[in-house]
């Protein structure tokens, strides 16, 4: 059996259907098998595209993706999607074409040294030198990019090496990987700050929607009557309306949630890590506050500067630990449980606005209008991302897709392809505004011709409006680089490449172009004119010596 056919029956086995690529000299030998293949090619326009799609692809199913690219610029225009994948924790399998072995190091057409170059951006990286490694390699790559903490892995494909001859037998040999280092013994003492703590606050991140651990944050929040506070990755572990629910906390978070958090004496974090965002001069609590870690990557031990009881291991595991270990549980923070409660109906935000030019809380709340258990949203990043994290009503998890610790500028639209292609059944949307959709609007071709219908909801302002809000607020309004200019005419953009585009500009046409957009089943661009002094608040400052600005917050 040839190389690549081994390498297309490894990937049926293990009931892969889409892989995202583009085709290249190096990889002709793996686009031939694709031919009589159960595995379906999605050709994007753009190789960054491929591994945005396998990226959420894995995100929406919970299922490893697959992204492809030729030798050389193919694998240097791969490298962001897959960092973007590799700093959200997301299992996916990068492969790449390359130079026969014997050109290697000569310089050859389209050779890049694509091992070093994926080793910081990659959970783990492999070259096939000898056609009979690659069972074994691709068997590795599998379990390693979705045990432990998930994450991109990286096989460097040498052509010579797809068109050998390998040994049939070893596509099914045993192979393995060494178990993830598990260390729960600390459980006691997370249970007796638990049971001592007096202001408890619940904070849970992309591990938990990684880790499938929803029901148990959900039952661990109900039986100790804790309040819950997401990242933007933990968007979806716990339902919107959930009356222990406080909403995203971060730099353009909920107000109530800040609130909640900086003034509790125990954090429980579950698959969360601190980050910048989420934990900063303004929403760090008190020195005197403890802080229950569980988490399966240790290297996030220690960022909360806090006391802490580390728990090492996957959230589902370590949650339900917790929740054996609490039975009889009663709550002795009735006090903090009223203040919580005030915080909750303190921050309740008016979206539901009539101004013209079109403020994007409306456009949400529109959304919200028709935002059902069937329908996934995706985002760019920027302001409309943090629009759509702030104020959508998301109820289930992996129905919110975004980029968190990367910030990807164009991540919305081909991530909506991914997710489509991994959930057909239901609507996709993804919310971008003009600056990123124009970094890949390519990708409408490749949403038309693959037949992935997805709804584009474009918040058009004109500006990078996020880093035009930076300079509006940091930066005495020396606007610089961020005026957009004479943006084109999005909808016919959308109708030449086979797609269809509704213009808005009222807040009352809204709603109908929204439905009209989800009951056509085309991919439809919804060119929603907003208005670019609309801020996105609050917005928390990096430094205590800076006021929060919370101009028109409710809170």
């Amino acid at each position: 059996m040839k190389g690549s056919r081994a390498l297309l029956k490894m990937l049926e086995d293990r009931n892969v259907e889409y892989v995202f690529g583009y085709p290249g000299a190096t990889v002709i030998p793996i686009y031939d098998e694709f031919i009589d293949s159960s595995v379906r090619h999605v050709l994007v326009r753009h190789e960054q595209c491929a591994a945005h799609m396998a990226d959420a692809y894995a995100r929406a199913s919970g299922i490893p993706g697959v992204c492809l690219s030729t030798s050389g610029p193919g694998v240097t225009n791969l490298v962001t999607g897959i960092a973007t994948a590799y700093a959200d924790s997301s299992p996916m399998i990068a492969l790449t074409g390359q130079v026969g072995t014997g050109s290697l190091g000569m310089g050859a057409f389209q050779e890049i040294d694509a091992y070093s170059l994926m080793m910081p951006v990659t959970k783990h990286n492999y070259r096939v030198l000898t056609p009979d490694k690659l069972p074994h390699i691709l068997e590795e790559a599998w379990d390693i990019c979705q045990t432990g903490r998930p994450g991109p892995v990286h096989i460097d494909l040498p052509v010579d090496q797809l068109s050998a001859d390998i040994d049939d037998s070893l596509l099914t040999a045993p192979y393995g990987i060494k178990p993830v280092k598990e260390d729960t013994s600390r459980i006691p003492d997370a249970v007796k700050l638990i049971r001592e703590a007096q202001k408890p606050v619940i904070i849970v991140g992309g591990g938990v929607i990684g880790g499938n651990a929803s029901k148990e944050i959900i039952r661990l929040a109900e039986m100790t009557n804790t309040s819950v506070v997401t990242p933007l990755m933990g968007v979806g572990a716990i339902p919107w309306d959930h009356p222990l629910y406080l909403g995203p906390l971060g730099m353009h978070g909920k107000l109530g949630a800040l609130d909640a958090f900086s003034h509790a004496d125990l954090i429980i974090a579950i698959g969360t890590r601190f980050s910048d965002r989420t934990y900063s001069p303004h929403t760090a609590p008190g020195e005197n506050c403890k802080v229950v870690h569980i988490d399966i990557d240790a290297t996030e031990f220690g960022k909360s500067n806090r006391d802490a009881v580390n728990i090492l291991c996957d959230a589902k595991k370590g949650t339900q630990m917790l929740i054996d270990a609490l039975s009889g549980y009663t709550d002795g923070h009735t006090k903090w449980d009223q203040t919580v409660s005030d915080y909750r109906k303190r921050c309740c935000c008016d979206q539901k606005t009539d101004a013209y030019p079109i403020n994007p809380k409306r456009v949400m709340y529109e959304i919200n209008q028709i935002i059902n258990d069937d329908m996934i949203i995706t985002t760019d990043v920027g302001q409309n991302q943090m629009w759509a994290m702030h104020y959508l009503h998301i109820s289930k998890p992996r129905q919110f897709i975004s980029s968190g610790s990367m910030g990807t500028m164009g991540f919305g639209l081909p991530s909506a392809l991914g997710a489509k292609a991994a959930k057909p059944d239901k609507t996709v949307m993804t919310i971008v505004g003009d600056g990123g959709l124009q970094m890949v609007i390519q990708e409408l071709a490749t949403s038309v011709a693959e037949n992935l219908p997805v709804v584009i909801c474009l918040l058009n302002n004109g500006w990078l409006g996020m880093v035009r809000q930076h300079q509006k607020f940091f930066w005495n309004k020396r606007y610089s680089g961020v005026e957009l200019g004479d943006d084109p005419d999005f909808c016919m953009i959308a109708k030449a490449y086979g797609a269809v585009g509704i213009p808005v500009e009222k807040p009352g046409e809204i709603k109908d172009a929204l439905k009209e957009a989800v009951d056509c089943g085309k991919t439809c661009i919804v060119d929603i004119k907003t208005d670019c002094e609309a801020d996105m608040v609050p917005m928390i400052p990096g430094k205590m010596s800076q006021d929060i600005f919370r101009d028109g917050c409710c809170y």
